[in-house]
């Protein structure tokens, strides 16, 4: 179980190998998504909270990066963090998300990314549930639910 201290580390020290990857140019990644996907995940923009049903949808199923199709997070890990954006408490494999120290914005966050394509997902705070106490802030917009 990947806890703060490890994602404090990863985003300092580097992150594990992915299990693979998948590399386009910019302009292949915008004839690949919709433009509000490409927004989000190429450019680490931030949809608007509440703006997904995503948020209230807690069946089971696997989430995958809406980018590349690898898979991130299981639905049991999910919870209403009631931040408007889905939200997970570790994801299904340590290697497919990379931790990058952001200081964007005037704050000091930690962002998440797939591993595998560099897709922006969000961010991890440490104010989540036990037993990780990791929330997964995640967009919506980059996951894709099976």
């Amino acid at each position: 179980m990947i806890d703060w201290t490890e994602v404090v580390r990863r985003s300092a020290e580097g992150n594990p190998a992915p299990p693979g990857r998948v590399e386009k140019t910019p302009d292949q990644w915008r004839e690949h998504l919709p433009p509000d996907v490409f927004q989000v995940t190429r450019l680490a923009g931030t949809e608007r909270p509440f703006s997904s049903d995503m948020c209230t949808l807690f069946g089971s199923g696997i989430y995958a990066c809406a980018c590349c199709d690898t898979v991130l997070f299981d639905a049991t890990e999910k919870f209403d963090s009631g931040t408007g954006w889905p939200s997970f408490t570790q994801p299904m494999d340590d290697t497919t998300v990379a931790y990058i120290g952001d200081s964007s914005h005037g704050m000091v966050r930690i962002e998440a990314t797939c591993a595998v394509c560099d897709a922006h997902l969000g961010h991890v705070f440490p104010d989540g549930p036990p037993p990780s106490g990791l929330r997964y802030c995640m967009n919506a917009l980059a996951l894709r639910r099976n």
